[in-house]
């Protein structure tokens, strides 16, 4: 759990640079494809191609490409279609389709993480809720196919994760995560992107070395571990808890304007959902023991 309370930090100051230095400024296509390349280059030192057979290797490449690659094809696609508003709020079922596809893919069925999991939608609702307007849609389907290439690659990693040795150094392989991200950033940006577009300052370009080694680099190899270490449950909470931190440091740092009522109430639901997800954990390894 340190570890996903770690990156959400991390991630709560990421969403921030973004707005602020990138967002308008900079090819949305050529950020991805910078933050992937830079991240890869932090784990491609260390890896190493005996740790993992042929069709392992292409299994965590395949995560890479769905999590990042095609996740952040939509997302962007998304803002085509959607105001802001509209693409944060239905970011929040992302933790529905967690609890679905874990029990999934590890053959079970647990209704008790739909329970909590609904509790996160219902706190990020809370603070996002801004009303929609009409022929939206197209958009909501968008933003849904990027929360199910977030979730899928969460939950993918897990299952991959459970069938390897615990004693296999997870930093050694991982940058085959990100290979098969580039694999489909590089395509993505020579298709869709604008070279007229690149970093024209300093900062912008410090924020995306920022974004790529530490964000994308260390952020997505520590979220991924940490979700090997939690229940769905908790894991499903937590993807939704970034929105309150996000508001949070924005509201800070850049003195952006926030319903304080809504941040505190919608927190407060995130907050229970995981206290319930503990006891409930709790509960049962005592029943079963």
């Amino acid at each position: 759990m340190g570890l996903l309370v770690g990156v959400t930090v991390l991630w709560a100051f990421s969403f921030s640079l973004i707005g602020v230095y990138l967002a308008g400024q900079v090819d949305s296509y050529f950020a991805v494809l910078m933050r992937i390349g830079l991240a890869a280059l932090v784990f491609l030192p260390f890896l190493r191609p005996s740790l993992l057979r042929g069709r392992q290797r292409l299994a965590l490449m395949g995560l890479g490409a769905v999590q990042l690659g095609v996740m952040y094809i939509f997302f962007y696609q998304s803002f085509l279609l959607l105001s802001v508003p509209e693409v944060l709020l239905f970011t929040i079922f992302t933790p529905i389709y967690i609890a679905l596809l874990d029990d999934a893919l590890f053959g079970r069925f647990t209704p008790f993480y739909l329970v909590t999991a609904s509790l996160a939608v219902l706190g990020a609702a809370v603070i996002r809720y801004q009303g929609l307007d009409s022929g939206f849609w197209t958009g909501f389907l968008v933003v849904q196919g990027a929360n199910l290439c977030f979730a899928l690659g969460q939950v993918g990693y897990r299952r991959l994760s459970a069938g390897l040795p615990a004693s296999l150094p997870r930093h050694s392989v991982f940058g085959w995560f990100y290979l098969g991200a580039l694999a489909v950033a590089v395509p993505a940006f020579a298709l869709l992107g604008n070279a007229a577009g690149l970093p024209s300052t300093g900062v912008q370009w410090g924020v995306l070395l920022w974004l790529g080694l530490v964000a994308s680099g260390l952020g997505y190899f520590l979220w991924n571990l940490g979700a090997t270490r939690v229940d769905a449950g908790a894991l499903a909470i937590m993807n939704n808890a970034l929105i309150p931190a996000g508001l949070l440091v924005n509201l800070v740092i850049w003195n952006r304007d926030a319903d304080l009522v809504r941040l505190g109430l919608g927190g407060a639901i995130i907050v229970g959902s995981l206290a319930l997800n503990e006891w409930w954990l709790k509960r049962r390894s005592l029943q079963a023991a």
